[in-house]
């Protein structure tokens, strides 16, 4: 299934607009975690605004799938894309990290559309297999669980434990989706401790694995209909989506001194402008004031 022209770019107008709205959260509340934000943009644009039955008006709907940020760190992506699908108002990105906003970690009893809570890596995948499992027990045959887990992340024993409770169970309406953009917290992945061969582990683990371009619209747009209508066979499924740490920025890209750091405005100034210049729109900087009226305006309900 290939997007028309359209659609291919009104997805990457909202990876853009991920992108922006995670520099000026973390930017505004002086911490979090650029380059693993970054790499995830276009997964999490296809995700909520093409390929996920969700409803911010009934966000509750059985319905639905049901996504988990196994990888919390990289919730100011997350948050970018429920703010733009309308689960809440965008001005409350700007409430990130302040005592009574949205939490640096995933809390699902703070944030609307959240289906997990998150911080300790490695949980994710253990969380997602129980929802599946779930809607296996209520007979629940439409909905999907989505699990998307950062590459480092793929050290941890939980992990592994989780994926063979996944296969164990036949449970192909699970799709993970490692987002392997090769850089950890102080370093790459194959200095730090490898994973290769990293399909192969998965597939000795009983799934079906796609591997992808994690930044090419289309070929995300694919995975996942394939991974939903075609793959399932009795067995869970994982996306392994090749990314750039950093994904947008030079400075950022591929760099682990971005993987936790907030930019100073002047700097947030210049990545912005970058970002301008690469979706070809007109160079947008960072503004503060903006973002002082509309944290204003949101704590005062308007």
């Amino acid at each position: 299934m290939q997007p028309t022209q359209e659609l291919s770019g009104y997805l990457e107008e909202m990876a853009y607009q991920i992108r922006r709205l995670s520099v000026e959260m973390i930017t505004y509340g002086k911490w979090g975690h650029i380059g693993g934000s970054f790499s995830m943009a276009e997964l999490l644009a296809v995700l909520y605004f093409h390929h996920m039955r969700i409803d911010p008006d009934a966000p509750k709907w059985e319905a639905r799938d049901r996504l988990v940020l196994s990888k919390a760190h990289g919730s100011p992506a997350l948050y970018a894309a429920l703010a733009l699908k309308g689960f809440y108002p965008i001005e409350a990105v700007y409430t990130y990290c302040e005592l009574d906003g949205i939490e640096g970690h995933t809390d699902m009893t703070r944030t609307p559309g959240l289906e997990s809570s998150g911080g300790p890596l490695g949980m994710g995948l253990s969380v997602a297999v129980g929802m599946a499992l779930g809607l296996r027990f209520k007979e629940n045959a439409v909905a999907r669980v989505f699990c998307i887990l950062g590459d480092g992340e793929c050290n941890e024993g939980n992990v592994w434990e989780a994926a063979m409770s996944a296969a164990h169970y036949h449970l192909d309406n699970l799709i993970a989706i490692v987002d392997y953009n090769k850089v950890m917290a102080k370093g790459f992945v194959w200095d730090l401790m490898g994973i290769e061969p990293f399909a192969a582990k998965w597939r000795a683990f009983g799934w079906d694995v796609i591997e992808i371009d994690g930044h090419d619209i289309p070929a995300i747009v694919q995975a996942l209909h394939e991974a939903r209508w075609v793959r399932p066979a009795g067995r869970p499924i994982v996306i392994i989506a090749h990314t750039v740490k950093g994904r947008g920025v030079e400075m950022a890209e591929f760099n682990y001194k971005w993987h936790t750091q907030a930019p100073e405005p002047a700097v947030a100034d210049r990545m912005l402008r970058e970002l301008s210049r690469r979706y070809g729109r007109a160079e947008e900087g960072y503004s503060r004031l903006h973002e002082d009226d509309a944290k204003e305006a949101f704590y005062a309900g308007e």
